[in-house]
């Protein structure tokens, strides 16, 4: 199993304060720039950035650092890649708070089944998909939508964690591909383009084996 990153170690090895501040202070030297894109990337000015930056740093040093040990190095993705992930939400329940939505284990649920229909949403209108949105109350229509995103939505559950962030951040947040390879630490755009276009072929796959086709086809 592949090591943690070393100043993830240090940190959660620590047992002495002064060495634990050491630590934390060569983490946040290191990895900040995650945060802080993340927090830029979801909008606002630079006050509403800086508020999620700090109410995701803030998060993270919780209860003796719980989320960071949480991190599991599988070999399945960065450190970095998971950190985005985890400091998006973090940046999403800055949001939550920030409007006064309290949020019960049942309504964190719903929001998360929330967005993963939104994203299914936003990625079926990227290929084309007429059917996915709409307001017409027939049963027919009905039933094939309520399909197709079902469809879509098992889909996008077998994407890896890198793969259903850049679908979050490009379709959902509207974040530019050349800013999500700043992100990520992807060296070039183009990169971030296959990747995306890897993807959705992966989706339009998944689509056809269910006898479901996209409008291009």
């Amino acid at each position: 199993m592949p090591a943690l990153p070393g100043d993830l170690q240090s940190l959660v090895t620590a047992t002495d304060r002064a060495v634990r501040d050491r630590a934390w202070a060569d983490f946040l030297r290191q990895h900040s720039n995650v945060i802080l894109r993340v927090a830029r990337a979801m909008g606002g000015g630079h006050d509403a950035t800086m508020d999620r930056y700090a109410y995701a740093v803030d998060a993270l040093q919780r209860d003796d650092f719980k989320r960071l040990r949480a991190y599991d190095p599988d070999g399945r993705g960065s450190f970095d890649t998971w950190l985005a992930v985890v400091a998006r939400r973090l940046c999403m329940d800055e949001h939550r708070h920030r409007y006064g939505r309290a949020q019960s284990d049942d309504a964190d649920a719903e929001a998360e089944r929330a967005t993963r229909r939104q994203l299914a949403d936003l990625v079926g209108n990227e290929l084309g998909l007429d059917t996915i949105e709409g307001n017409t109350d027939t049963p027919d229509v009905q039933l094939e939508r309520s399909e197709l995103r079902a469809v879509l939505d098992c889909a996008l559950a077998q994407l890896d964690v890198t793969e259903r962030l850049i679908l979050r951040l490009r379709f959902e947040d509207a974040v530019s591909v050349p800013e999500i390879a700043r992100l990520l630490g992807i060296d070039s755009p183009f990169k971030v383009y296959r990747q995306l276009d890897k993807v959705l072929m992966t989706v339009r796959r998944h689509l056809e084996a269910a006898g479901m086709h996209d409008a291009s086809t």
